[in-house]
């Protein structure tokens, strides 16, 4: 017996303000969803070069060197505000759109570091604090979510059905979505690191450019494959490859000899505390 069909996602007009390149995949990830937008979508950014890469579908792509109301023209009707400048620039752009939004329409900042706070006290719309990450840009994304007291239940699934179309959501308190973004916000650069050292690694082992390549992206695309498609966690599977006194072992102890796993959380916490200078940067711009 078939599953029935899940009910398509239907959103409301949405504009978003610096379609970079995590705007960019949303917008992307929506239209490649299937999702219908009521509407359309309405993205703007500073240049027609800009503006060009997001020539898709049902997508007007606005360019504010050759239209200076480009924004004002992107928010008239607009029921979901996509913020995507950088963090800097959040608290002068809400400042600027304030009188501009629709009643009630709902913000959402993908900016790391600007708080709910921060938002609030420039514009009177409901807020939505957000980190997805890179991923997001061909759909197997994390995003945090992080409501503002004015957002109902019906704004919450409104910001799940949005970035459910670039991958997984998960909400939380906002006093723990920098810690989020420490994880899978930064997580990736973290994957692409070891990725980096094993292939020198491999390449001081002897093995050409092309090859070393293929064998760690192949390693790594197999390992995430593999856990998917497994009912146990990373330790479990860590411990079913590290045969007793096999070669596996012996690599094992060096990385746990030389303080692997206090590196990391050393680094995250480093992490963690940059965007919380971020915050505060942000808070008082």
């Amino acid at each position: 017996m078939t599953s029935p069909a899940e009910p398509p996602v239907v959103l409301p007009r949405i504009a978003v303000l610096g379609a970079g390149s995590m705007g960019g995949a949303i917008v992307a990830g929506v239209v490649e969803s299937g999702a219908t937008v009521e509407g359309g979508i309405t993205a703007v950014n500073r240049t027609r070069a800009k503006a060009d890469a997001l020539a898709l579908p049902g997508v007007e792509s606005l360019a504010l060197e050759e239209d200076p109301g480009a924004t004002s023209r992107a928010l008239a009707g607009a029921r979901l505000v996509l913020v995507g400048v950088k963090p800097a620039g959040v608290p002068a752009l809400l400042d600027e759109i304030r009188e501009a939004l629709e009643p009630g329409a709902l913000v959402v900042s993908i900016a790391a570091g600007v708080t709910i706070a921060t938002m609030e006290a420039r514009v009177p719309n409901p807020v939505v604090r957000t980190m997805p990450n890179t991923p997001s840009t061909v759909r197997r994304g994390v995003t945090g979510v992080a409501a503002g007291d004015r957002v109902d239940a019906a704004g919450r699934a409104l910001v799940h059905a949005l970035f459910e179309t670039v991958g997984t959501v998960v909400e939380l308190p906002e006093d723990r979505i920098d810690a989020l973004g420490t994880v899978a916000g930064s997580g990736p650069a973290y994957v692409f690191l070891l990725m980096e050292e094993m292939t020198a690694a491999a390449r001081a082992m002897g093995f050409d450019a092309a090859d070393a390549r293929t064998l760690v992206e192949e390693t790594f695309a197999g390992a995430s494959a593999l856990l998917a498609a497994s009912d146990v966690d990373p330790a479990e599977l860590r411990r079913r490859v590290t045969s007793p006194k096999g070669s596996t072992e012996r690599a094992i102890a060096v990385y746990q000899a030389a303080g692997l796993a206090g590196m990391f959380e050393e680094g995250m916490r480093a992490a963690l505390a940059r965007s919380r200078e971020m915050a505060a940067e942000a808070a008082g711009a």
